[in-house]
């Protein structure tokens, strides 16, 4: 089969991309930098001619309240050249319960797309993944300050980009599912433990505060970012820290 993989240059994107031509299939990474504008539409109609699925991959710039406006042009743009290509399957990556934060512009934004997709003429399939492990470091220096770092214990389920861009790939050379498959790390933590963890792997000597109030996941309520009965993807995290 012919993938067009929107946002195929990126840290998913272009595992899947590797993933799919692996496996005999055809994927071509598509991107701004490639003449791609998900915004604009410029060189859409292009990218997407001949395949049969699109993977868009494509992320807001900002996790702000710009995001929604990003997500509903990008998809906009991506399902009418889907269409007129005949493309047969389209696929999304979102996030595991993004419906149950809606203080989040970001995690809004992510729902306000999987809408958008269910909505429109293409079967499709979304899939939901827990947080990614390759973004803990980002996590980290959000609330860093001196010697202290400070986190909420939000339950949080990591899993790696790896084992996301698989399902991901498996997912788009499959039947589409019109609807969600969620998929998960193997292990839930709290996040002020999943800092712990990380920095006293790193040898770095910082100290995790448990604040309730400090940063982005400090407006979850509860374990909605967790999935027992999802998908679980093989790496562990301390794996994937050594």
């Amino acid at each position: 089969m012919k993938f067009a993989v929107i946002g195929g240059t990126g840290l998913i994107g272009s595992r899947v991309v590797k993933n799919l031509n692996a496996a005999g299939h055809e994927a071509v990474p598509h991107s701004k930098s490639t003449g791609a504008d998900v915004i604009s539409g410029q060189g859409l109609d292009e990218a997407v001619a001949g395949a049969d699925v699109v993977v868009n991959l494509t992320n807001s710039p900002t996790f702000d309240e710009a995001s929604p406006a990003f997500f509903q042009t990008s998809m906009d743009n991506l399902l009418a050249a889907a269409r007129k290509g005949g493309v047969g399957h389209f696929v999304i990556l979102s996030i595991i319960g993004a419906e149950q934060v809606p203080e989040l512009d970001y995690y809004r934004a992510k729902v306000l797309q999987e809408n958008i997709l269910a909505a429109g003429p293409i079967p499709y399939s979304i899939v939901r993944a827990t947080q990614f492990m390759d973004f803990m470091d980002a996590v980290l220096s959000w609330t860093a300050d001196g010697d202290t770092v400070r986190l909420p214990a939000t339950p949080i389920q990591p899993i790696a980009a790896k084992d996301v861009a698989d399902a991901v790939a498996e997912v788009a050379a499959g039947a589409p599912l019109n609807g969600i498959r969620n998929i998960a790390g193997p292990e839930i933590f709290s996040l002020d433990e999943l800092g712990r963890i990380t920095l006293s792997r790193k040898g770095d000597g910082r100290t995790v505060v448990t604040d309730p109030t400090a940063g982005m996941f400090a407006v979850v309520k509860g374990d909605v970012l967790t999935d027992k009965d999802a998908h679980l993807a093989p790496t562990h995290y301390t794996d994937w820290l050594s």
